[in-house]
């Protein structure tokens, strides 16, 4: 059995103080996207940028559940 991939694919219910982590991180990524949405240019490269940084949130709210 791989560790890893168990942790990977399972549920991780939220753990006290968690929620609280997830909405910091979600919140500055929000001002970070409004700025990216002020101040780039409408182009596929803004829209990479989005992309990239729903990302970024999701992988870290991933690191606090999987750790």
């Amino acid at each position: 059995m791989n560790m890893q991939i168990e942790n990977n694919f399972s549920y991780h219910a939220p753990k006290p103080g968690q929620p609280e982590i997830y909405t910091a991180i979600r919140e500055k990524a929000k001002e970070l996207a409004y700025l990216i949405d002020e101040k780039a240019p409408n182009s596929r490269e803004k829209s990479l940028a989005m992309t990239k940084l729903e990302e970024a949130v999701m992988w870290a709210n991933a690191a606090v559940a999987r750790n």
